[in-house]
């Protein structure tokens, strides 16, 4: 067996793996729609939305792995991204649309998954909450583009490195292979980060005032956002000038890591989850952003940088 259908063999099984428990939640909320026509609240698995249609969109791009590296050759993963891009937003949509009965309201699943942002549904349900607690403002979809962001990020990582490391393998070229490794570390990191947060929220208790916990956790969740994307970018710089290779990818990093935080600002009703309390914790005036977030933003972008910087290659001099 070739290198190449080796690895093949074990992404396939490495990505069915990795994706059962959320492939086994889609099932799940599927039958219920089947045989009940709607989704208990008691029965509803976490996240289903966003990672059910990421776990699909992977699994089907993984799968096409060969036959994209052979016809669409240096335009596989391009390919490959927007196959998934596809399979994802169709399935995530399709699931926004089903319906989920708690013990007092009806309302659809996106609109489900926004109350459970703040606080798990069973402390929702029993709080008394008071007008300076809860900060849940009228519903709007705008609320979705952090999960959409880190669905996107998660699935073009997570491409990068099937068909990085199989193209890598195709070609013998290793130019890349300390950029895909580093990426494949981040991206491993990310998406453990992202499973914690399913099953913990980060232990939020739906106070705009988290604990230090919390806030330790959430600002490396953005960090590492960031950086995840910034390096995906910088993977396909490495041969640039440094001020490309190191300066664009970092600005995605923080530019990336700023939508999160706005993401944040539209589903909290422009508030801003607070690290704590004084001046590095308050929001300006005018921005909402504390100088401690606005410290996170750059840290992320630099720490980008620093990454970027080590495996850039310099530019071959030109010989007289």
């Amino acid at each position: 067996m070739t290198n190449f259908k080796k690895f093949y063999l074990f992404s396939v099984i490495g990505v069915l793996m990795a994706s059962f428990y959320p492939l086994f939640m889609g099932v799940k909320v599927v039958a219920d729609m089947v045989r009940n026509g709607t989704v208990l609240a008691e029965n509803y698995p976490k996240y289903i939305i966003p990672y059910t249609p990421i776990s699909l969109a992977v699994i089907i791009a993984v799968l096409l792995l060969p036959v994209l590296m052979k016809y669409a050759q240096k335009f596989a993963l391009v390919t490959a991204s927007a196959i998934s891009l596809v399979v994802f937003f169709a399935s995530e949509l399709l699931l926004e649309s089903l319906v989920i009965v708690t013990t007092t309201v009806t309302t659809t699943l996106e609109s489900w998954q926004m109350f459970m942002c703040y606080v798990p549904p069973e402390g929702y349900q029993t709080r008394m909450w008071r007008a300076v607690d809860v900060l849940i403002g009228d519903y709007s979809p705008a609320f979705k583009i952090h999960f959409y962001i880190i669905s996107v990020v998660l699935i073009f990582a997570l491409l990068n490195c099937f068909y990085g490391f199989a193209q890598m393998i195709i070609t013998k070229n290793k130019s890349r292979l300390k950029a895909l490794v580093i990426q494949s570390v981040f991206t491993a990191l990310f998406l453990g980060l992202c499973i914690f947060a399913c099953f913990t929220a980060f232990f939020r208790d739906g106070e705009i005032t988290l604990s230090a916990l919390s806030a330790v956790l959430m600002s490396l969740f953005f960090v590492v956002f960031g950086v995840t994307a910034g390096v995906y970018v910088g993977s396909f710089l490495i041969e640039k000038k440094k001020t490309l290779s190191v300066l664009l990818p970092s600005i995605v990093a923080s530019v990336v890591t700023l939508i999160m935080y706005i993401g944040e600002m539209i589903l909290l009703s422009g508030h801003l989850y607070r690290f704590g309390s004084g001046f590095l914790f308050d929001g300006l005036a005018g921005i909402v952003l504390a100088p401690i977030d606005i410290l996170i933003i750059i840290a992320s972008g630099c720490i980008n940088a620093a990454i970027c910087y080590t495996f850039s290659k310099p530019l071959k001099r030109l010989e007289i």
